[in-house]
């Protein structure tokens, strides 16, 4: 501890303050510089406040569409009348469809770009087939492109895009319908891939269908990017238009099809015995209710009819429509209440599924829309679908695939059990982002991906106490953010182009998302910030922007910094509590001081030399009485003598009553220097704990960085004496190397395991076995 007036620490602090402010250190970027120069230009179509302007319009596409599959050849025909409602104030003379089946084609761009390796002779079945064969025959088969009156439209079809030449320019307030028939070859997701298709199972000779991307669809046409005509090749999703749906789907009759928006035809398709079922599940909102059962699938998978049944869907101002099929299928339901709404939740699932599945897929179904409701917009769709697959995750308005499949024998693990829980969240959440709040997939992937993975993590954390969720914590980035930066793109990366994807499109914008909640703006303004996000562009097309605006608008916290650093950069949070100093004013007392003084120089260390030859010089001073004295003059310079009480005296009479309290108080000052190490700039958190055992946390807002992004000194007073000081306490920030966030510094232990038997020499150098070599035969 050091002794030293308080009229000089008074001005050392003051120094050290000016000196700290006074210098931005050697940074590329102002980490607080304003984002209006790589935001786009506010317009009255989108406001500077993050809102829909006065003049804001988005287009409309309307389907009416016949599908038929044939569960012979699993084959897909289709014929669709769209309608393209122009509600822009342009004129366009073309429209563009996305052929995203095209992807499957055997020269498509997504196939000729796909790369990878062989590495350390070792490979797996399925990818070793899909090189050396491509007997899968994919992409659309257009029968005809035409008018509504049968006259052939001149088109183009350029890989996943296609082009239709208008007979006449399309004005402004003015609709076109036109027709399109096609085929496809239903792709086997097992050996081909693809977010949808079939699953066959040997064991019935039965098939699974879930199906999207199944029809020609409209792009979006906006006033940021024109039409949205990127071609897909794989990574990047969709980006779509808004419309209503009227879909009549023929399938063999002992089907069972779950799909977007209601079932219209209930009465010609349901049992006596189903529609009661179905009518009891709309009045059960505590449990699902089975309408198919388990007994009435199998004697399906058994029968396999022939013939055929059409089941008719309606659905309004959705984005996409997709559906599943199989005779397979068990279908259980129940009610749900979003703000005084029903929302009919539900889940179709195989026998394979069960016990898992029944117990738990409508129940999270439920939990999900009533939660994300909560924190961004009500769920409006009159129904919320989780069907089950195999092993994978998808998401369409109202219906979403799901993995997550116990054993053969119906066992499964805690694993399996919140994996299935997990992507259920997940693909149900979809609904809102982007099906509901509708950004712009084959653009910004993290706009859906990162915000549904952030709700995701908050509605996990509420189905269950202690959820094991795989993302949303901030410690859990930390592997990711200290890693190669070679292998890493900001967040704002074409879906295209990013690497690491998951990382990059999920992980972090979640773990971004809860910092800003829980350490940047605090909950209260966070939630009302993003729901007003999510209230603003329900159903509309939001960009990026429009996000960083309104977050900043309804909050009135700059959050400039913290969305440059986060999603415009690769930096990482590495703080380190480089130094800290220990300082109490001096009381000016010699009565007091002299004898700390003196107690110091006891205290402070032997020199060598002057240890070794004591005993043959004689030193200056020596230590008589246990007092230190000079040996000539026999005078102690620690002793309190007349003159010192009198100066100590005129020190008095020259205070006030408040500075005497002051001195009189203890008060211990803790100066410690913060450094930047890792680029991205924090608040900083900091956990004093004190001698008498308890502990008190001190936040700073980020703002402290602003005139030395590198580094800064801040002094913390305290009437109590502090015994350790911990930063980021909680793990808050990302902070990915806490060895430097203690005071004293604490020693982090790594875990020696110990193998039993094996010599006595060291296995690295000759001296024994190699112990992974031991324990693999052990």
């Amino acid at each position: 501890m050091s002794k030293i007036s308080f009229f000089i620490f008074l001005l050392f602090f003051s120094n050290t303050f000016f000196a700290q402010t006074g210098s931005t250190g050697n940074v590329k970027r102002d980490p607080f510089k304003q984002l209006e120069e790589e935001l786009p230009t506010p317009t009255s179509y989108r406001t500077a406040s993050g809102a829909p302007g006065h003049a804001y319009w988005q287009q409309r596409a309307d389907y009416k569409m016949n599908i038929t599959i044939n569960d012979n050849n699993q084959r897909l025909d289709g014929t669709e009348t769209i309608t393209y409602f122009n509600n822009s104030p342009d004129v366009l003379t073309y429209l563009w469809l996305q052929l995203d089946q095209n992807l499957f084609e055997k020269n498509s761009d997504a196939a000729l770009t796909r790369t990878g390796t062989i590495s350390e002779g070792r490979a797996y079945f399925n990818d070793i087939n899909r090189l050396l064969t491509n007997d899968y025959d994919g992409g659309f088969k257009l029968e005809y492109v035409r008018t509504t009156d049968g006259k052939p439209l001149k088109y183009t079809v350029n890989k996943t895009m296609m082009r239709i030449d208008l007979p006449m320019p399309l004005m402004p307030g003015t609709k076109y319908s036109f027709d399109i028939k096609w085929w496809y070859n239903v792709n086997d997701r097992d050996k081909v891939g693809g977010r949808s298709g079939y699953e066959y199972f040997p064991e019935d000779k039965n098939y699974l269908y879930t199906v999207a991307q199944f029809f020609p669809r409209l792009c979006v046409y906006t006033e940021t990017v024109g039409w949205q005509n990127k071609q897909f090749l794989g990574a990047g999703e969709f980006t779509l238009t808004f419309g209503n749906y009227d879909v009549n789907i023929t399938v063999p009759a002992d089907h069972v099809i779950g799909a977007t928006g209601v079932l219209a035809n209930a009465n010609d398709i349901l049992s006596p015995e189903q529609k009661k079922r179905w009518e009891l599940a709309n009045k059960t909102y505590d449990k699902p209710i089975i309408i198919v059962t388990e007994k009435e699938a199998r004697e399906a998978e058994k029968n396999k009819l022939s013939t055929t049944k059409t089941w008719n869907f309606k659905a309004e101002n959705v984005r996409d429509f997709a559906f599943c099929s199989s005779r397979k299928f068990i279908w259980d339901a129940m009610a749900t209440d979003v703000s005084g709404k029903k929302i009919m939740s539900m889940s179709y699932y195989p026998k394979e599924g069960n016990p898992l599945w029944e117990q738990y897929s409508t129940r999270v179904v439920a939990h999900t829309i009533r939660t994300y409701s909560k924190y961004t917009t009500d769920y409006i769709y009159p129904v919320a679908i989780s069907v089950h697959t195999k092993n994978i995750g998808m998401e369409y308005p109202m219906i979403c695939f799901n993995g997550g499949r116990p054993e053969a024998d119906g066992t499964y693990s805690e694993g399996t059990k919140y994996a299935m829980i997990g992507v259920i969240i997940h693909e149900v959440g979809h609904n809102f982002f982007p099906m509901i709040i509708n950004s712009d997939e084959r653009q910004w992937t993290w706009m859906d991906e990162g915000l549904n993975t952030f709700v995701q993590f908050l509605t996990e954390q509420e189905f269950e106490k202690n959820y094991p969720s795989r993302r949303g914590f901030a410690w859990k980035m930390t592997d990711y953010m200290k890693g190669d930066k070679n292998t890493m793109v900001p967040i704002m990366t074409n879906s295209e182009s990013l690497l690491q994807f998951g990382n990059n499109a999920y992980g972090k914008p979640a773990t971004a998302l809860n910092i800003l909640r829980e350490t940047v703006m605090g909950r209260e303004l966070f939630d009302y910030a993003f729901k007003e996000y999510c209230r603003r562009w329900a159903y509309k097309h939001p960009t990026p922007a429009d996000l960083f605006r309104t977050m900043e608008d309804a909050s009135a916290v700059d959050l400039d910094w913290f969305w440059w650093g986060w999603f415009y950069t690769i930096d990482n949070v590495e703080i380190e509590m480089a130094e800290v100093k220990w300082l109490k004013p001096s009381t000016q007392n010699p009565e007091i001081e002299k004898p700390l003084a003196e107690q110091q120089l006891k205290n402070s260390p032997e020199y060598i030399s002057q240890k070794r030859h004591e005993a043959s010089i004689l030193p200056n001073l020596m230590q008589k009485d246990s007092a230190i004295v000079d040996f000539y003059t026999q005078y102690n310079p620690y002793a309190v003598d007349k003159k010192d009480k009198q100066e100590y005296q005129n020190y008095l009479n020259t205070l006030s009553e408040e500075d005497k309290k002051l001195l009189d108080a203890g008060y211990n000052f803790y100066e410690i220097t913060f450094k930047n190490k890792g680029g991205l700039v924090m608040p900083v958190i900091v956990e004093f704990e004190f001698a008498d055992g308890t502990k008190e946390i001190k936040r700073i807002p980020v703002e402290v960085w602003r005139y030395n992004s590198e580094k800064f000194t801040k002094v913390f007073p305290f009437a109590k004496e502090v015994k350790s000081i911990v930063l980021d306490p909680y793990l808050e920030t990302a902070d990915i190397n806490t060895e430097n966030n203690y005071w004293p510094p604490r020693q982090q232990p790594s875990r020696l395991q110990i193998y039993k038997g094996g010599s006595a020499g060291r296995w690295d150098q000759g001296g024994g076995e190699n112990p992974m070599q031991r324990a693999k035969k052990n």
